[in-house]
């Protein structure tokens, strides 16, 4: 490997330690488990079965200790998940997954909230960094924003009731002590991972007691980290900075609504939603999957093609590594994936490339090391 790549490569994302490290809220193990550790997975729906064949293939090559519990009877359509299914994450505590339909309108309620809800994974994060090699709106300058998005409340509460015909209202839930945890989250994963600044997003000026109440539980836990900065920001001038100056952001802390809005506009920025990983955390359970548009399964010709990038998930992979106590294994992970987007060779359309699923997992597998 030539000493520029060698370089590129240990920069990660840049000048941060490899930000996919994902601190587990609550007691951490002290020793790493010796027999092969179980996962449950979801292919999903669309591109999913592709996308996370092609982690497993690329998994199985690495010969990391995990073995999968699959469904593949999960459908975004469905209006529960089987029984089964949570019965295994539960069992399990980890889950990785393609992408569940969302239904538009109607009655069915998407799964992907449902299962956020159910195991009360309260944080979402998503990492937006620029890789080197792969071309964006912003080449010149360092974009690395990590958006902590609370998860169980909010606009997603999904309380919502016809008043009288023609007339729907929708309640906005916002507690304090689901404001404080996400918060604490936030500071927490900033200090872990050496960043310097958390910044509350919201829409106080309007929203005075919701959002009001959001604000205060993140300036009071911001009182025990004086070592990070703390900033505030209304969510549209957030918008228009993030597209604008997104250099100036580090770590954002949102509410569910704003999340989902600043996470996908930042991924789009940073190369799009193919190369963002994700995940969704709680005090017991872990679901990881593609860290924007977690409800995007691509067009049907990108399954017929098979020409599903599989990036977002295998980086998503690697966030889960990290949380499973298996760090070597994560590190390796990434580094291919890195080399693979830096020498362009093995691209898909989504990146400016040709080649299909299958083509980038084994050409992340011939690059691990």
């Amino acid at each position: 490997m030539s000493a520029l790549l060698k370089k590129l490569i240990s920069r990660s994302c840049h000048h941060h330690r490899t930000i996919t490290y994902m601190p587990k809220p609550g007691p951490q193990p002290t020793t790493r488990p010796i027999t092969p550790i179980p996962i449950t997975l979801i292919p999903g729906d669309g591109i999913g079965p592709l996308v996370t064949s092609a982690v497993e293939h690329v998994l199985k090559a690495m010969k990391t200790p995990v073995t999968f519990e699959t469904f593949e009877n999960v459908h975004g359509n469905m209006s529960k998940l089987p029984d089964e299914v949570m019965e295994s994450i539960r069992r399990n505590k980890v889950c990785l997954k393609g992408g569940l339909v969302t239904p538009v309108g109607g009655g069915v309620s998407s799964l992907n909230v449902e299962m956020r809800k159910e195991l009360d994974l309260f944080v979402n994060v998503v990492h937006c960094c620029k890789f080197e090699g792969l071309k964006t709106r912003h080449d010149d300058v360092d974009v690395d924003v990590v958006v902590v998005r609370e998860n169980t409340e909010g606009e997603y509460s999904g309380l919502e009731h016809e008043v009288v015909p023609g007339v729907v209202e929708s309640l906005k839930v916002i507690t304090k002590f689901c404001s404080e945890r996400i918060a604490r989250y936030a500071f927490e994963y900033a200090h872990l991972n050496n960043r310097k600044t958390v910044t509350a997003v919201h829409k106080a000026n309007i929203m005075k007691l919701s959002d009001g109440l959001f604000l205060e539980s993140c300036r009071e836990i911001a009182k025990s980290y004086p070592d990070i900065k703390y900033n505030e920001i209304i969510v549209d001038n957030c918008c228009m900075q993030l597209v604008s100056k997104p250099e100036q952001f580090d770590v954002m802390v949102t509410p569910n609504l704003y999340g989902n809005l600043i996470s996908n506009t930042a991924a789009g920025i940073a190369g799009g939603t193919g190369v963002m990983p994700g995940g969704n955390v709680g005090t017991e359970y872990a679901i990881f999957e593609q860290g924007a548009s977690a409800g995007n399964v691509g067009k049907p010709k990108m399954v017929e093609k098979k020409i599903a990038n599989p990036v977002a998930l295998l980086l998503s992979s690697a966030m889960m590594l990290r949380y499973l106590q298996l760090p070597d294994y994560a590190d390796r992970l990434e580094t291919a994936v890195k080399r693979v987007i830096y020498e362009g060779k093995y691209l898909t359309k989504d990146l400016g490339g040709s080649s299909t699923t299958q083509e980038v997992a084994d050409a992340v597998i011939s690059a691990l090391e």
